[in-house]
This record gives structure tokens, C-alpha cells and sequence, in this order.
């Protein structure tokens, strides 16, 4: 098996990428488990946040290294909250704040589209001049008031015409098949052979 540093510490994004990529030979273990902090991510992509988090996480660790960054991009918000959409009713963290602010923001806008946005970045070594770098988009609409009980973040809000239902009412194996994370890492997956 080879050894791969995921730039998270999150429980969940462990599981599901565990599951994709072990049947193509890779371990991936948490950066916290082998004591690496987390990253800065002073950048203003989602690009450039999640190639900075895949290279501290390769430099300290000495292993190839994958990241991502992602976030809900409002059209009449002209793409916000973006990569500010884990903190953007301000830290401390919080969905609900964050959800509050959103319907707060968009009560004038007749216009609902989003989408979800995620971009993959791998890097062989801390200074890889070639990163895998792989995104997946997910269309959808924001709603006026939370439906469902599953997912986080912004899930009750994000209607996804295709399905009928909230990202929050899908069952979790077909949200992690059609999600923005869900199609970054089938490109992903596409790539690593070649490592």
C-alpha cells in the first residue's frame, strides 16, 4: 500500500476517501495522527487554499500529500460566500449562523442559483512542480428555509433540481456520488494510476 497524507483531520472525508482509494493500493492517513498542524489558508481560491494545506502537509510528513478546499458560490452574491463558507458568519464555526446569514443576505434576490464547488490537490512531495489538481462543480439553488435532517453546512439550503430534494434529504451514497467532492475525486481517481 501507498502511504498518502490527507491535508483534514475530518472523520468523515477519511471514510469515503479510505473507501475510493485503498482498491487502488493507497493508505490514506489523517495529518493529525502523524502530529502535523493545519494549514494556513490565507488565499482567496479554492486553488490556492487547498495546494498551501497538500504542501504543508507533504513537508512535514515526508509523504505524498492530498488536499482540498471547498464551498457553497452564490450567484446574486457574486460567488460568496466562497472559501469564507465554513467561517462565514465568523469564528467560532457554526451551520446555523452561517445558514442565518446566507437567507439574511439573499431575502432581495429573486435570482437562487448556486453551486458547490470542490478542488482536489495532490503533490508527490512538498515542492511537486506537477500537482494533480482535479474540481467537480454541483448546481443547485438556495432555499428560503432549511429542509432535512442529513448532511452539514449548507445541505437544508441547497436544492438540487435533479433529485427533487435538499442535498440534507439525500441518502449519503448518492450525495457523495453526484456532490462537487463526489465528481473532484472520480477525476481525481482517473489520474492516479499514473503515480
Amino acid at each position: 500500500m501507498k502511504k498518502l497524507v490527507l491535508a483534514s483531520n475530518n472523520a468523515k472525508k477519511m471514510k469515503e476517501l479510505n473507501a475510493l482509494l485503498a482498491p487502488l493500493g493507497f493508505e490514506v492517513i489523517p495529518q493529525g495522527r502523524l502530529g502535523i498542524p493545519e494549514a494556513e489558508e490565507p488565499h482567496c481560491t479554492f486553488v490556492e487554499n487547498a495546494l498551501a494545506k497538500a504542501r504543508h502537509a507533504a513537508a512535514h510528513s515526508g509523504l505524498p500529500a492530498l488536499a482540498d478546499d471547498s464551498g457553497l458560490c452564490v450567484e446574486a452574491l457574486h460567488g460568496a460566500p466562497g472559501v469564507l463558507s465554513a467561517r462565514y458568519a465568523g469564528d467560532p464555526k457554526s451551520d446555523a449562523r452561517n445558514n442565518e446569514k446566507l437567507l439574511t443576505h439573499l431575502k432581495e434576490h429573486a435570482n437562487r442559483k448556486a453551486h458547490f464547488y470542490c478542488v482536489l490537490v495532490l503533490v508527490r512531495a512538498a515542492h511537486d512542480p506537477q500537482p494533480i489538481i482535479a474540481e467537480g462543480e454541483w448546481p443547485g439553488e438556495i432555499l428560503p428555509e432549511q429542509q432535512g435532517e442529513g448532511g452539514f453546512g449548507y445541505d437544508p439550503l441547497f436544492f438540487v433540481p435533479e433529485f427533487g430534494q435538499t442535498a440534507a434529504e439525500m441518502d449519503s451514497e448518492t450525495k457523495n456520488r453526484v456532490s462537487h467532492r463526489g465528481r473532484a475525486m472520480q477525476k481525481l481517481i482517473e489520474r492516479l494510476p499514473s503515480l
